[in-house]
C-alpha cells in the first residue's frame, strides 16, 4: 500500500490478518455477533500490538485516586474509560469517517465493529509496510553507528600512536640535532680532507718517481763499480807486464777511481737523501692511512647519519600520512556526528511529541475522571432521587393495588347487581310482553266483533 486508506475488509480477511499478526484468534461468528467482553479484549490486543496501549493501562495516578471516594469500585470503569479514550484517539488519528463512541464498547454493533476493525487493521498493514521499508535504513544506521564506534576507537588508537611518535620525536630531537651538527661538520671537513688526500697522492706519486730514478742510478753505479773492479783486475795483470804503462794507467785509473768514489759518495748521499725522503713518505703514508681510516669512520658516521635521516624522513612521511588519515577520519567523524545529531534531534522531537501527547492524554484523562466523578455524583444523587421516586411509586402501586382490589370487589358486586337487574328486566320485559300480547289480542277480538 502506497498510502493509508479505508477499504472495507471482509470478515474472513479480518480473521486472517488477526491470525497472521498473532493478535488474536477469532471467528466470523464473533464479528457477526460481538459482545462487550470480546470487543474489549480484541481492541486491547490490537492496541497493544500497535504500541498504543501499555500493559498497565488500568492504573490510575494517585492524584486522581484521591478524588475518588471508593477507588476499588471504579477499577473496571477506569479500565473501560482508558480503553475507550485510547481507541477513540487511534480512530480519530486515522481520520475514520465515523466516530468511536462508548456504545461501541458497551453495546457493540456488527457493522460499526467491522468498520473500526478494518480501519485499524489497514493502519497495521500500512505501518508494517512502512516499517519494512524503513528497516534497511535502520539497519544501515545501526551499521554506521558501529562503524563510527570502530573509527572512534581507531582514531583514539592513532592519536595515542601519534602522541607516542611525537614524544619519541621530542626525546630524539636533541640527538638528531647533535647528529645534524656532526653531519654538517663532517661535510665541511670532507672537501679539505679530499684536497689533502689528492695532494698526498700527488706527492706519493712524485716520491715513487724519484725512488725509481734513485734505483736506476744505484743500479748504474753498481754496474760501474763492477766494471771498475774488472778494470782493476786487468790493470793488475798489466802492471806485471809493463810498469810504465801501468803507472800511467794507474794514475788514470786513480783519477777514475777518485771520480768513481766521488760519484759513489754522491750516489750514497743521494741514496740517503732519498731513503730519508722515502721514510718521510712512509710516515706520510701511515698518517694518510690513519686519516683514511678516520675518513672511513667519518664516512660510516655519515652513512649512519644518512640512514637516520632517511628513517626520520620515513617517519615524517608516515606522520604526514597519519595526519592525512586523521583528518579524513575527523571529517568522517564530523559527518557521522552530524548524522548522530540529526538522529538525536529526531529522537528528541519524537520524545517531545510523545510527551505532548502524553500530557494531552493525561489532561484529557483527568478531565474525563473529573467528568466521570461528577457524573458519578450526579448518578448517586439521581439514584437517591430514583430510590425516593421508587419508594413513592411503591406506595402508589400499593395504593393502586388496594384500589384495584376494592374496585374488583365493587365490580363483582356491580356485576352481580347488573345480572340481578338484567334478570329482573328480562322478567319485567317478559311480563310486559305477555300483557302487550294479551292487550293486542283483546283489541283484535274487539275489532273483529
Amino acid at each position: 500500500m502506497s498510502k493509508f486508506d479505508y477499504p472495507r475488509l471482509p470478515r474472513h480477511e479480518i480473521v486472517g490478518i488477526l491470525a497472521e499478526s498473532q493478535i488474536a484468534t477469532v471467528s466470523e461468528a464473533d464479528i457477526i455477533n460481538p459482545n462487550p467482553d470480546f470487543v474489549s479484549n480484541l481492541y486491547t490486543k490490537i492496541l497493544i500490538h500497535i504500541d498504543s496501549l501499555q500493559e498497565d493501562y488500568g492504573q490510575v495516578d494517585f492524584a486522581a485516586l484521591e478524588q475518588l471516594e471508593n477507588p476499588d469500585l471504579h477499577v473496571d470503569s477506569v479500565r473501560m474509560m482508558n480503553l475507550f479514550h485510547k481507541i477513540r484517539e487511534v480512530v480519530a488519528s486515522l481520520e475514520c469517517p465515523k466516530k468511536f463512541t462508548l456504545k461501541d464498547l458497551i453495546k457493540p454493533d456488527s457493522d460499526r465493529t467491522e468498520l473500526f476493525l478494518s480501519a485499524i487493521l489497514n493502519f497495521c498493514l500500512h505501518r508494517d509496510t512502512k516499517m519494512n521499508l524503513l528497516r534497511p535504513i535502520v539497519e544501515e544506521l545501526t551499521l554506521l553507528d558501529e562503524q563510527r564506534q570502530e573509527l572512534e576507537a581507531r582514531i583514539s588508537q592513532l592519536n595515542a600512536e601519534i602522541t607516542e611518535y611525537n614524544e619519541s620525536r621530542e626525546r630524539e630531537m636533541p640527538l638528531v640535532q647533535v647528529v645534524d651538527a656532526k653531519v654538517k661538520e663532517l661535510r665541511q671537513t670532507i672537501p679539505t680532507l679530499n684536497n689533502h688526500q689528492m695532494s698526498l697522492k700527488a706527492s706519493i706519486r712524485k716520491m715513487k718517481e724519484k725512488a725509481k730514478e734513485m734505483d736506476e742510478e744505484i743500479s748504474s753505479a753498481e754496474f760501474a763499480l763492477v766494471q771498475s773492479v774488472q778494470e782493476n783486475a786487468n790493470l793488475r795483470s798489466k802492471i806485471v807486464q809493463s810498469p810504465d804503462k801501468l803507472q800511467r794507467t794507474l794514475e788514470e785509473k786513480k783519477s777514475i777511481r777518485v771520480e768513481a768514489k766521488d760519484a759513489e759518495r754522491a750516489a750514497m748521499q743521494s741514496f740517503q737523501e732519498k731513503s730519508a725522503i722515502l721514510e718521510i713518505y712512509t710516515k706520510a703514508s701511515k698518517k694518510m692511512s690513519k686519516h683514511f681510516a678516520r675518513m672511513q669512520a667519518i664516512q660510516e658516521q655519515v652513512n649512519s647519519a644518512k640512514s637516520i635521516e632517511k628513517d626520520v624522513k620515513v617517519l615524517k612521511v608516515k606522520l604526514s600520512d597519519e595526519v592525512v588519515l586523521e583528518r579524513s577520519l575527523e571529517a568522517k567523524l564530523v559527518e557521522r556526528q552530524g548524522k548522530a545529531d540529526q538522529l538525536d534531534d529526531f529522537r528528541k522531537q519524537l520524545e517531545k511529541e510523545r510527551n505532548l501527547s502524553w500530557e494531552e492524554a493525561t489532561k484529557e484523562l483527568n478531565n474525563v475522571k473529573l467528568e466521570v466523578e461528577s457524573q458519578r455524583r450526579d448518578l448517586e444523587s439521581r439514584q437517591s432521587k430514583v430510590q425516593a421516586v421508587v419508594a413513592e411509586v411503591d406506595d402508589i402501586t400499593a395504593k393502586i393495588n388496594s384500589v384495584k382490589e376494592s374496585g374488583a370487589a365493587k365490580q363483582q358486586e356491580l356485576g352481580h347487581k347488573s345480572e340481578e337487574i338484567k334478570s329482573e328486566f328480562y322478567k319485567y320485559s317478559n311480563s310486559i310482553g305477555h300483557l302487550l300480547l294479551s292487550g293486542m289480542e283483546q283489541e283484535v277480538v274487539k275489532a273483529r266483533s
